[in-house]
């Protein structure tokens, strides 16, 4: 599982497997009837201790997002309500805007640079229809 966790953020580590897991929901990477890797995977996988990862997916389990049926794994619930979908995917766009300029802090950039270079990726993703093919350019 493709997790990007940040062990200089100060953001918990738990946390931030909690809020990689509802972006990929909400960006449709992992989908309802998926399953997760099992706690001991994910752990050796982001090598982190596997009380972490437990913990995490208990907070997605209580929250309805995950079930974990015991002898048979975890996986993504069918998808909720619109409203909670909604939700889902606003926290995920909030969990990234931070960790974008907590990254932006660390290079100790300006929020006019940050304005200015967002307006110039959105033009260039806008013009293309997507991001997948655009590649930082070259200084």
């Amino acid at each position: 599982m493709d997790l990007e966790i940040d062990f200089r953020s100060g953001i918990p580590i738990y946390v931030q497997i909690v809020e990689r897991i509802k972006e990929m929901i909400a960006s449709g990477r992992i989908k309802p009837g998926d399953q997760l890797p099992t706690v001991r995977t994910l752990a050796l996988e982001l090598r982190v201790n596997f009380n972490t990862i437990a913990r995490a997916y208990r907070i997605l389990d209580q929250a309805g997002i995950i079930s974990t049926q015991q002898g048979r794994g975890t996986y993504i619930m069918e998808m909720p309500p619109p409203e909670v979908t909604e939700s889902i995917r606003q926290k995920a766009l909030e969990a990234l805007t931070h960790r974008f300029l907590a990254d932006a802090e660390r290079l100790k950039a300006s929020p006019e640079e940050l304005i200015e270079i967002l307006k110039y990726q959105v033009t260039r993703w806008q013009a293309t229809g997507h991001l997948s093919d655009l590649e930082p350019e070259s200084q």
